[in-house]
């Protein structure tokens, strides 16, 4: 089959564009607002963007919490979604009103970061610390803007835990992070995993 985006005619009961582009890493961003309140919620439009300086970026559909807290403070962090909190992850994505607390609401620990003022998911295997450098509301090629917005941060500091390094690595398949696929569905990189050398 083949559509075109213009008038979205798939013929499906959903719109499979999401489903395609899988899996996608979470992003488990936390956040503290200027009164206090601490965010935690899951981002599937999440990735790592840079290694030098070290740039990640979620994108959020809309003007929402965890986006006005960064941009109110500056700061964020990223914590990785393991395959034992998928459960608390869905939890936390509950669509409440700001000032409500999801760590508290998914029966979670905040721990506040070490550089900067915003809360991680101490139960998480890691969590990156980041800095706000921008935020963007992307254009399409009609030049109108895109109805949601990517932030950028500079990582400015990592925290893994002890139990997932074997032989001076980061072993994964212990951290078994799990992916956003289409739909409701979700990958978990625990089940398997290989090595691939790059070519030269």
């Amino acid at each position: 089959m083949f559509y075109r985006t213009d008038d979205n005619a798939h013929g499906m009961r959903h719109d499979p564009f999401k489903a395609i582009v899988a899996p996608r890493p979470i992003g488990w961003i936390g956040t503290k607002g200027r009164d206090c309140s601490l965010n935690l919620s899951p981002y599937s439009f999440f990735n790592i963007v840079s290694d030098e300086p070290k740039l990640v970026m979620f994108s959020s559909s809309g003007r929402k919490d965890s986006l006005r807290n960064v941009e109110e403070t500056g700061v964020f962090t990223a914590s990785l979604v393991s395959r034992d909190l998928a459960d608390k992850m869905n939890a936390s994505s509950a669509s409440v009103e700001y000032g409500v607390n999801e760590f508290e609401l998914a029966g979670l620990t905040p721990a506040m970061g070490q550089i900067v003022d915003a809360p991680y998911v101490e139960e998480a295997y890691t969590a990156l610390e980041c800095r706000l450098t921008e935020v963007i509301q992307p254009k399409g090629i009609d030049g109108g803007l895109s109805t949601s917005f990517m932030v950028f941060g500079e990582v400015v500091g990592i925290h893994i835990r002890e139990d997932i390094i074997r032989n001076g690595r980061v072993d994964m398949s212990l951290a078994a992070p799990i992916g956003r696929m289409g739909y409701r569905d979700y990958a978990d990189a625990g089940l398997g995993m290989f090595e691939l050398t790059r070519p030269k």
